[in-house]
């Protein structure tokens, strides 16, 4: 299956360098007044970077999503922990991670990295058998996932099924299920998502029940993502990468257990080929590899037309199968181990997915409602491959939706009400009623958005909420999007607020004497700079000492009065992150001279 793939491609890292000079044939983005469904996700790996990535961002219109292929699970035998592994940075010392991560950002991709298993045979399996070791395998994807700021992590643990032996299978799949459950709990908990990607599964009930050892229904309830390796059909004998018969089966499983909003059809951008047959003696360098039952060599999508046209023959469609097949004839001339020369022919088979395949399976897609498609690897791909998926996207494009809201007020005080409204309609201005809304805010130093409260349209797609906020905050009106309707996003409005003082001073004092201004501030925090202030020749001038709240936002201010007459004051709050500077409005105090009876209250 994949795993076998994976490292074969590393080997034949060569074969996807040519990539550079057929980037500009990639497909740009649709036009944006039509775009298409964002069905399309996809593995980068960390040794295709230069394919890859910019075939992700070239196709950004068909792609919500992206797991970079760039770390693994290793088992340190001496501190007897699990650790987990970056296998990019090693690999792409002029990249720096960050630079990739940017440009996928940029291009409005979410990042999903994949956690290969790195372990030897039945070492995982062991650890998970352990609930402190289970809970330290936890610890350490989730820090790496925050670490990074990724969005999620897509678990790729294939040696149960290709390692381990499948007598150990049920005693396997509760210990998965145990480390799936307390994973969800932990990358929920930081609202990230957690993503699982294995070989197909079918429904236990037939003969055939595929890796059940990833036990799909009881993982079900804590992932976000199932994307099923629906390619390596075919890996020791000539035959299809994925018939897409077979590939239906697993998904009509898949959406029995499982929101079928959570299920991805895998697509490979590779092919194999096959020697069926050879005829003489092949050369000493070729004869552990030419012969009939060895290892098929493998080429990406792209070179699938040249590698036929090459030795003169034309790939045909196999209606059954879904995939595109060609057979040809290869002469190897050199020498046998004698020195002797000699000579053989290789009769050759290949099979490939192309335009056709993909359109096929985003096909699926419409047909059950799924999340969409999962490619190993994007950049694999011809140039049209991608747009047959793309004429599929965009013929279920859900519809797209019109948001807008206003705000009574856009400058207000701690404590004032504001009131939002709004409209969301589809594209061709139908309202869409009954609709629910979530109002929510963004403030400095928030990474996402935060639920300030819900509301519902009314039947002419409108809706009004008073609201409430604490801080100053941009807000926006947000709707979830179905596979009929995209997702709302109304414009966004920054509301600034000035923050309230409350002061308490005496209305006279006598001259020479100690007098206090005291208060708090709104909202109530600690460690804010106060400041008094005089007017003296039409201009405030700082009065007295700095002084800085208490943790309930108190604050007192003692002044001495030197000089009889009328004080003119005001108390200051200093700017910080969240707030401008705050002022009260000015206040007077009678200054009296000593012994004077005069009484002013």
């Amino acid at each position: 299956m994949k795993l076998h793939l994976k490292a074969h491609l590393v080997v034949g890292a060569l074969l996807v360098s040519i990539a550079t000079a057929l980037l500009p044939a990639i497909s740009a983005p649709a036009n944006a007044d039509n775009p298409p469904r964002k069905i399309l996700s996809g593995w980068i790996p960390y040794y295709s970077i230069k394919t890859s990535l910019p075939a992700a961002i070239n196709n950004a219109d068909l792609i919500r999503e992206v797991m970079p292929f760039w770390y693994t699970l290793k088992f340190n035998g001496k501190t007897q922990s699990t650790v987990v592994t970056d296998l990019y940075s090693p690999a792409n010392p002029s990249v720096p991670m960050a630079q990739t991560v940017g440009a996928l950002r940029n291009a409005g991709l979410a990042l999903i990295p994949t956690i290969t298993d790195g372990t030897e045979k039945d070492v995982l399996a062991g650890l998970l058998a352990k609930p402190a070791a289970r809970t330290q395998i936890v610890q350490a994807i989730t820090n790496m996932v925050i670490t990074n700021n990724f969005d999620g992590v897509d678990l790729d643990f294939e040696g149960f099924a290709f390692v381990d032996s499948n007598k150990t299978w049920p005693k396997t799949a509760p210990l998965w299920t145990a480390l799936v459950k307390e994973l969800s709990a932990a990358l929920h908990a930081q609202k990230k998502i957690l993503s699982v990607s294995t070989p197909y599964v079918l429904d236990p009930k037939g003969a055939q029940k595929g890796y059940y050892v990833y036990a799909w229904a009881a993982i079900a309830p804590y992932i976000d993502r199932l994307r099923i390796m629906t390619y390596d059909y075919s890996v020791a004998k000539v035959g299809p990468i994925g018939p897409i018969t077979w590939a239906e089966r697993t998904v009509q499983y898949a959406v029995t257990v499982m929101s079928a909003s959570k299920v991805y059809v895998g697509i490979p951008g590779y092919g194999r080929d096959w020697v069926t047959a050879v005829s003489g003696v092949c050369p000493a360098n070729v004869a552990s590899v030419i012969k009939g039952g060895a290892k098929a060599a493998t080429f990406v999508m792209r070179d699938a037309q040249n590698l036929a046209a090459s030795y003169g023959v034309t790939p045909t469609f196999d209606e059954k199968f879904g995939e595109m097949t060609f057979s040809y004839q290869k002469v190897y001339n050199g020498t046998t181990a004698g020195g002797l020369a000699t000579s053989c022919t290789a009769s050759r088979t290949a099979w490939y997915q192309d335009a056709k395949s993909y359109a096929l399976r985003a096909e699926l897609v419409n047909k059950y409602r799924l999340g969409g498609l999962a490619a190993w690897t994007i950049g694999m791909e011809e140039p049209l491959a991608l747009e047959g998926v793309r004429n599929v996207a965009k013929a279920i494009a859900p519809d797209q939706v019109a948001a807008s809201i206003s705000i009574d007020k856009t400058s207000i005080e701690y404590g004032d009400p504001i009131n939002i409204s709004g409209t969301f309609s589809i594209k061709d201005k139908t309202p869409l009623s009954n609709l629910a809304i979530r109002i929510e805010g963004k403030s400095l130093g928030d990474s996402t958005w935060r639920l300030l409260t819900n509301a519902t349209t009314d039947v002419s797609g409108k809706f009004s909420k008073p609201l409430l906020i604490g801080k100053v905050t941009a807000i926006r009106a947000f709707s979830e999007g179905t596979w009929e309707r995209g997702e709302g996003i109304s414009n966004e409005i920054s509301i600034s607020m000035s923050r309230l003082i409350f002061i308490s001073a005496p209305a006279s004092v006598k001259k020479g004497e100690t007098l206090t201004v005291s208060g708090s501030i709104r909202p109530r925090s600690a460690g804010t700079f106060i400041q008094l202030e005089k007017l003296s020749a039409g201009k405030w001038q700082p009065f007295g000492t700095i002084v800085t709240t208490d943790t309930q936002g108190g604050f007192s201010l003692p002044i001495t009065a030197t000089s009889k007459g009328v004080l003119t004051l005001r108390v200051s709050a200093a700017a910080e992150a969240q707030w401008p500077i705050a002022s009260t409005e000015p206040f007077s105090i009678l200054i009296r001279s000593i012994g004077s009876s005069e009484l002013v209250k």
